[in-house]
């Protein structure tokens, strides 16, 4: 996409992955509540009670299953509001706060912070806390969950930008018209994008391990799936990316207890970090003096 946009024909693409010692991430992909009702936040299905208490029950099961922090990440303000005003009245905003304490991103930004503020002490102090956030908000962009602030990161629907704003008709049009790029195109690659930068936010080291939950059956379609980053698509393989709420929540336990056995530095050698033998070979003394030259 950014060739095309930027208009220049690339001589060489390379896509790196990261170099893990462990798989510390577990995408997957929830496309069914246990009632088998598909969950979206297509607008045809956002007064869908169904849907709504499927979404509930979701945070709810891994609240009970996931220590420390969940950051759950929603298309856009006013749905996060009708989805918590649902919860309410279903008695599920109730379920959540028996296990965690629950924060919520508003627009005004003292607000947030004060909210960001507790729910990383709530995470510090063994509580646990839930945090309920805006894609393109202030806690998608620059904030991050390292550690135990956020084990897991829900992505309750596809975060397409708002389309009915006429600076962004006037850029799809543009790029239509001097590009040849299709408006749907760019609109799903843009989502794709914010959707990665938002579970990314769980990842932030090579000792640090998340859960990263895609709640939409559309992010299992191909040309979704397939605009998600390298890094996470080696880890989500066919049999994550159909689940109901029950198959999630077995592959969260079965993830967790894999990443609470031990883990030294030593695992990490020869992998993710250099060993001594690497260090000391020619090749590597051959490298570092050219680049002691250089500088």
């Amino acid at each position: 996409m950014y060739p095309k946009i930027l208009d220049f024909q690339p001589v060489t693409m390379a896509t790196f992955t990261m170099t893990l010692a462990r798989p510390c991430i577990c995408p997957m992909i929830i496309s069914k509540g246990n009632d088998q009702v598909a969950i979206s936040s297509k607008f045809e299905t956002r007064e869908d009670i169904a849907v709504t208490r499927n979404y509930g029950n979701l945070l709810v099961d891994l609240v009970t299953a996931v220590p420390d922090g969940v950051v759950c990440f929603f298309t856009s303000y006013i749905y996060m509001e009708t989805i918590v005003a649902a919860w309410y009245e279903q008695g599920i905003i109730d379920q959540i706060q028996k296990h965690k304490l629950l924060f919520v991103e508003t627009q005004d930004a003292a607000e947030t912070s004060l909210a960001l503020l507790n729910y990383q002490k709530a995470c510090e102090n063994g509580r646990g806390a839930v945090l309920l956030s805006v894609a393109r908000g202030k806690v998608s962009e620059g904030i991050d969950f390292d550690h135990h602030y956020g084990r897991a990161v829900i992505m309750f629907g596809v975060p397409y930008v708002y389309t009915q704003s006429r600076i962004l008709k006037a850029r799809l049009e543009y790029l239509r018209d001097n590009y040849q790029i299709r408006e749907n195109d760019f609109l799903t690659f843009d989502a794709m994008r914010h959707a990665a930068q938002c579970v990314g936010r769980a990842l932030r080291g090579k000792t640090d391990y998340g859960i990263m939950i895609f709640a939409d059956k559309r992010f299992s379609r191909a040309d979704k799936r397939g605009k998600i980053p390298r890094w996470i698509q080696e880890h989500l393989t066919d049999n994550l990316c159909n689940l109901s709420t029950d198959e999630a929540l077995q592959v969260a336990k079965r993830f967790l207890r894999q990443m609470a056995q031990p883990f030294s530095r030593k695992d990490q050698l020869g992998l993710s970090l250099l060993t001594l033998e690497q260090l000391q070979s020619e090749e590597m003394q051959k490298r570092i003096e050219s680049k002691m030259q250089h500088v």
